[in-house]
This record gives structure tokens, C-alpha cells and sequence, in this order.
């Protein structure tokens, strides 16, 4: 299998603050991993350093098996990964489509278009026309992972994607991200919903004070040691 992206020994943070001290981690193909950690751990810092928004210090990171020297905020959707991130970052001012259209400004080819995100979110298609912002939480969480899904990603990265929503609506998500793995896409997800976890993900990795404590198969992981790990 392809690794699509791994950590080796990475140093990272904001201006001088270090926050990730040696993380190690892979993700490769097809496979559907969890971050998992209570709160300020470094979880998010692990995606902001792939997207530059976090200063790597030392180490490196490889993504689509290609070492990056000079991490810059498109480089990794160019390399075919996709992040849906915290909060969901809908633009403002944008409509719905318009702010489809900005994911697929990278222009790798693959199977994902408008036509596709309507048909996997309906209620998208619906409301085309309609201010992204205008939308409830659980619409804008499916306008920012069918935005995600117009670059064509190998690895779909998803931080905290079941915040604030309501339980149906997480259900639907675990149908949406199952499907999506099943197509070839692979997931990673940095969440605190102990049911997504368990029902997505194969494979998990544990943060604690900035560092990689623990990995593993999910299936040899039970609810209550699922759960030391979860709270806050």
C-alpha cells in the first residue's frame, strides 16, 4: 500500500511554542485511522502541520510517499489530501456552489464534480444558490466535506467532524464516511464521538502532551479503555 501521509519524528508549533515533540504516524491507502486524545494534546496541530498553518521545526513529513521540505498551505491537496476542518470554514459571502467550486480549485483529476456531491448530499443541490452560512450545522458539515471531496483526495482528513451536531445527524455521517471508504477514499479522523470512532475507523493512534502514546487496532480496543482516552 501507498502511504499517503506519515510523520517521522516531528517537531511542531507556533512561533517558538513547541506543541508536537517526535510524533511518528502513517496512513496509507484504503485505510481508516482515528486521533484520538483529550483536548489541547496537539491532535489539530498534527493537521495544521501538514497545512503549514503549524511551524515544522524538526523532523519530516512525506506525503503520497514524497518528502516536503517546504511545507506551503496547498501542498498537501495537491499530493491528493483533503481536510475538513474544525468549525467547518464556510466562506462568507459565498453560496453554496460557489463555495463547492473553491475545492476543486487544486484541479486534480478524479471521479468527484459538482454532479457527484449533489447526488451524495441532495439538500446541497436543493439549496445551490443559497449563502453557504445560511445553512444548518449539519448542512454546512456536508458543504464542507462535499467542498473537500471536489479536490479528488486520496486521504480525506476530518478534525472533529460530529461537533455540534445532533445524534441523527451523526448517524448520517457514519453512513456518508462508510460509503466514501468503501469507494477508495481513505479517512482520517481526529474526533472525540465515541460511536463514529468506533463505527468508522479500523486503526487508531493516542496523543498525549504532544506525543504519540499509544496505536493500535480499534477491534482490540474496548468502550471503557476507548473511553480514558476521550475525556476532557
Amino acid at each position: 500500500m501507498t502511504e499517503l501521509l506519515k510523520f517521522n519524528e516531528v517537531v511542531a508549533g507556533y512561533g517558538e511554542a513547541r506543541i508536537l515533540h517526535g510524533v511518528d504516524l502513517a496512513i496509507e491507502s484504503n485505510e481508516r485511522v482515528a486521533i484520538l486524545g483529550r483536548n489541547g494534546v496537539g491532535k489539530t496541530t498534527v493537521v495544521n502541520t501538514f497545512l503549514s498553518s503549524a511551524r515544522l521545526m524538526q523532523g519530516t513529513v512525506e506525503l503520497a510517499g514524497q518528502r516536503i521540505k517546504q511545507l506551503r498551505y496547498f501542498t498537501a491537496a495537491r499530493h491528493g489530501i483533503s481536510v475538513v476542518p474544525q468549525g467547518r470554514r464556510i466562506i462568507p459571502g459565498l453560496t453554496v456552489r460557489e463555495n463547492l467550486l473553491l475545492g476543486a480549485a487544486v484541479d486534480r483529476q478524479g471521479p468527484w464534480n459538482l454532479r457527484r456531491v449533489f447526488e451524495l448530499f441532495p439538500i446541497l443541490a436543493e439549496r445551490a444558490d443559497t449563502p453557504g452560512t445560511a445553512l444548518s450545522g449539519g448542512q454546512q458539515q456536508m458543504l464542507a466535506i462535499g467542498r473537500a471531496l471536489m479536490a479528488n483526495p486520496a486521504l480525506l482528513v476530518l478534525d472533529e467532524p460530529s461537533e455540534g451536531l445532533a445524534p441523527v445527524i451523526v448517524d448520517e455521517l457514519v453512513q456518508v464516511l462508510s460509503d466514501l471508504a468503501r469507494e477508495g477514499i481513505a479517512l482520517l479522523l481526529i474526533e472525540q464521538n465515541l460511536s463514529l470512532v468506533q463505527r468508522v475507523a479500523k486503526r487508531y493512534y493516542v496523543m498525549a502532551k504532544g506525543t504519540v502514546v499509544e496505536s493500535g487496532d480499534l477491534a482490540g480496543l474496548t468502550t471503557e479503555g476507548l473511553k480514558q482516552h476521550l475525556v476532557v
